[in-house]
Parts: C-alpha cells; sequence; structure tokens
C-alpha cells in the first residue's frame, strides 16, 4: 500500500507537470531535482525491501543451516530498517510531490495533498520510528556486537570493488560515495557497540539517525548493485536501452544528492549527542 500510494503521486506529479509545461518552455530544473529524489527514494526503498523478503525465504528455505542462520540475521537487521527509513522516506516524497505542484498541490483538487496526509500515520503506526531504532539499535546491533552489520556492509564493499573497476564515470562516482557511506556506517556501529553498556543515553540520541543512515547506505547499494547490472546490460546491447540508462541516471542521483548525507548523519550520531542530552527535562 506504502509503495503503490507513492508511486501513484509520483505518477500523477509528472503527469500533471509534462501536461502544464508549454512544449517551447525550458524545463524546470528545480522540477527535474524533485521527481529524481522522488523516484531515487522509491527505488532504493523498493529495492531493500525485496532484499529483505528475499533473505526471509532464504531463512526458511534453503538447505545449508549456516546459510539460513545468516540470511536470518541479515533479515532481522533489515526489518526495523525497511519500516523505519522507508515510511520516513514516505513523508520526504509525498511532501516533495504537493511541492512540485506548487500552490496547487496544497488543495485538495490535485490528491497531492491527500497522499502527504496518508504518508503521515505509516511513521506512527509502525511502531513510530524511534521504536524501529530502538530496536535496530539493542537487538540487531549491540545484542551481537555488530556481526550482522558488518557482514552486510563486508557484502556493501565488495560491490565497490566493481564499482571502482569500471570504466564508467557514472559507475565510479556511485562506487566514490558507496565506499564513503560505508565507513559512515561501520564508524556508527562501532560506536554503537563500543558506547551501549556504558554510555547508553549518548547511543539512543543517535538511534533515529543511525536508522536512517543505515537505509541510505543499503538502499544506495541496491542502487548500485541495479546499476552495474544495468551497465552490463546496456555493454551487451541487452534489452531496453532507455530502461537501463534511467537506471543509472538515477542510481548516480541517489549517490550524489542522498547518500552523500552519510557522513553528515555520522557526525550527529557519534559527536552529536551532547546537544540532544544539554538541556534539563524542566527546560521544555
Amino acid at each position: 500500500q506504502v509503495e503503490a500510494s507513492i508511486r501513484e503521486v509520483l505518477a500523477k506529479a509528472v503527469q500533471d507537470y509534462n501536461a502544464a509545461r508549454p512544449v517551447h518552455q525550458a524545463i524546470h530544473i528545480d522540477v527535474r531535482r524533485m521527481l529524481m529524489s522522488m523516484r531515487a527514494q522509491v527505488e532504493g526503498a523498493r529495492a531493500l525491501a525485496y532484499v529483505a523478503a528475499s533473505l526471509s525465504d532464504t531463512a526458511h528455505h534453503h538447505a545449508d543451516d549456516a546459510t539460513r542462520k545468516l540470511s536470518q540475521a541479515s533479515y532481522e537487521y533489515l526489518v526495523p530498517i525497511v519500516k523505519g527509513w522507508s515510511t520516513e522516506m514516505s513523508l520526504d516524497v509525498t511532501s516533495t510531490g504537493v511541492q512540485v505542484h506548487g500552490g496547487m498541490g496544497f488543495i485538495e483538487e490535485t490528491g497531492a495533498a491527500q497522499h502527504y496526509r496518508d504518508a503521515k500515520i505509516l511513521t506512527i503506526y509502525e511502531g513510530t520510528t524511534a521504536i524501529q531504532a530502538n530496536d535496530l539499535v539493542g537487538r540487531k546491533t549491540a545484542r551481537d556486537a555488530g556481526a550482522t552489520a558488518k557482514s552486510l556492509i563486508a557484502q556493501v564493499r565488495a560491490t565497490e570493488a566493481e564499482l571502482a573497476k569500471s570504466a564508467s564515470g557514472d559507475l565510479q562516482a556511485i562506487g566514490r560515495q558507496l565506499a564513503a557511506g560505508s565507513v559512515a556506517l561501520e564508524d556508527v556501529v562501532d560506536f554503537v557497540v563500543t558506547n551501549f553498556k556504558i554510555d547508553i543515553k549518548a547511543v539512543f540520541a543517535g538511534s533515529v539517525p543511525y536508522l536512517k543512515l543505515a537505509g541510505l547506505v543499503l538502499g544506495g547499494w541496491q542502487m548500485a548493485r541495479a546499476a552495474l547490472i544495468a551497465e552490463a546490460k546496456l555493454q551487451a546491447d541487452d534489452g531496453d536501452a532507455s530502461f537501463y540508462k534511467a537506471k543509472i541516471a538515477t542510481a548516480r542521483f541517489f549517490a550524489d544528492h542522498l547518500l552523500s548525507a552519510a557522513h553528515g548523519l555520522r557526525s550527529s550520531i557519534v559527536d552529536g549527542s551532547a546537544g540532544v542530552l544539554a538541556m534539563s527535562e524542566d527546560q521544555f
């Protein structure tokens, strides 16, 4: 339902924008940016949800016991990210959909505002974003000393190595941002594991930013994997070239405009707890 609603508002925004734009008029650059942002976030979240679902299937049905156990742990790590990051993302996307329509987006005629209101409940009735983030910190990271998180980061780095070997400038650029993101995520995992028992307030002060960082890095990883496949298909002249070029362009946008926020999130988690905890309760 979440994905269907987001797809609908994105398609409607594109349709209305194209219908309203005279053929001779230059395309509004910031509208292009907003539509790319909507597209990239939806594709990244959708891909990560599919990966989580696949891991659940593997955990239940693979013949090898060790593979089942690793898949189950990876699936459980991703669950709060898929829930929390994706629902927060739906708010960003539907809010941007309102903005694409301009003033008309804020009234009922376009339907864009209804999607925005509908998306808000998702961050609440999934247990609230902070509850998902607390689960990610406590049961999914600290409990196994970050082992599952680091096994996923190792897979991210294998993709980074493939990107670095590519002759494509786009794929190399995606790889650089993904590499910076994986470093930021690993730093945060180490911070959580090190401080969980000695400064738990500092850890939980950054729990929601950690969830968002994990979503960005792991979603960016899926976009990078898609870009690698798309580039291989283009080189082999296999399939719809326009579709594969769009995949690469969307992955590049995700890396440049979304994944690039990873370092800032890392700083807010590792260094930012003092600001969260500075005021006494009676000062609020």
